[in-house]
């Protein structure tokens, strides 16, 4: 029986995902592998025998994942499988944005009591709340993965001019984007043109931790639209209020509260709903289950956030799946044990990120604990594992 920690509370549809051969629970000791969402593990204890997390989301902050990595444990997200509930809460964000909805709801709600009056009284104050349309305006996104992509098209749906900016953009990535997206190599290029700009990037800290500053948005048009639905510490808070209030940006709609933020005038906060809907739970859900099964049963690391991408079909039923330090002649001292002990290499997968690495072995017969030692005590080797 092979046990799943869950750290929080976790979407039922893996129940359909895991066999019998799992235990999965909150409760479970010795876990093999780990699910979470929102759960801070930096100060947590690590069991000896667990060997991989999945985290149900594509943020990280939340786990050491640097010294997980050193430990030989693999850390999964989700990448894309909230991407749909973002999109839709960033198209709210941009109606929030250019309409004064939330204040017109709010005082809607001081009108309670008036009786007959109500009619009267909105006919005459709704001027306060007359925003602009955003159809034919532009939009600049900062950032086109999963999200960003797919927020891209549904602007265009809308009838809005879209320009994108990613410098890291994938193949993957840019056959999901219309070709009507406009993709611009330099950053500049978004701030000075786009009436409303949304940022889909994720958030390191050593990075760009408040990337979107005062000197930033001094380059942006006058009256911009600032949308963040991808983490707090990516805008600059002081800046950001200082901009809404000079009314160099006429409004910043944020999918993260801080108390400096909230109550200020032309500033709506969303408190974090982004991917707060079951559909996204159960396709986070779904994705970290199946990354840690195949990981468990068979080596394969796809989604890894500390370890690089690594898988390959079963060509044996022996396997050995090792984690080590990306530095030179390792490979061939792991082949070298294999090889004395006289068994043949029937198929292998090699990849490296980074200072770190997962070599991948199939075997036509099952690899000796004693050559398993001898890897292990191999200069760089991390963790051995036979599947």
């Amino acid at each position: 029986m092979k046990n799943i920690l869950t750290l929080n509370s976790i979407s039922s549809v893996i129940d359909d995902i895991f066999d019998e051969s799992y235990n999965v629970g909150s409760e479970v000791t010795s876990p093999v592998g780990i699910m979470l969402r929102s759960f801070k593990m930096h100060d947590y204890i690590l069991d000896k025998n667990t060997v991989a997390i999945a985290r149900a989301g594509a943020g990280v902050n939340n786990i050491p994942v640097e010294e997980y990595a050193k430990q030989g444990v693999v850390v999964f997200n989700t990448p894309g499988a909230n991407a749909n509930a973002v999109k839709e809460l960033v198209i709210a964000a941009l109606l929030l944005g250019s309409r004064k909805i939330a204040d017109a709801i709010k005082w809607v709600e001081t009108l309670k009591g008036k009786g007959e009056e109500v009619g009267k009284l909105v006919e005459k104050g709704k001027s306060q709340f007359v925003g602009g349309e955003i159809e034919g305006k532009k939009l600049g996104i900062i950032g086109l993965g999963a999200i960003g992509a797919k927020v891209a098209n549904a602007a265009l749906g809308l009838g809005m001019e879209v320009i994108g900016y990613d410098p890291y953009l994938s193949v993957n990535a840019a056959l999901k984007l219309s070709r009507h997206v406009t993709v611009v190599k330099e950053l500049d290029d978004i701030l000075k043109s786009c009436d409303y700009i949304t940022i889909h990037i994720p958030y390191i800290a050593n990075q760009n931790k408040g990337m979107i500053n005062a000197d930033m948005i001094s380059k942006m048009k006058d009256g911009v639209v600032i949308i963040n639905c991808a983490r707090g510490e990516l805008v600059n808070n002081a800046d950001i209020i200082e901009g809404v209030n000079s009314g160099k940006v006429s409004r910043y709609v944020v999918d993260f509260p801080a108390d400096e933020l909230i109550g200020v005038n032309n500033i709506v906060c969303i408190p974090h709903l982004g991917a707060s809907t079951p559909e996204a739970e159960d396709n986070c859900a779904v994705m970290a289950a199946n990354q840690l099964i195949d990981y468990i049963e068979n080596g394969n690391i796809v989604n890894s956030v500390n370890y690089p991408n690594c898988s390959m079909p079963r060509t044996t039923e022996h396997r050995l799946v090792i984690l080590h330090k990306n530095v030179s002649n390792i490979i061939a001292q792991i082949t070298g044990v294999v090889g004395n002990e006289g068994i043949n290499i029937s198929n292998m997968a090699n990849q490296s990120r980074g200072e770190y690495a997962v070599t991948i072995i199939d075997t036509d017969k099952k690899v000796s604990e004693e050559s398993v030692s001898h890897i292990e005590n191999t200069e760089g080797i991390i963790k051995v594992r036979i599947i």
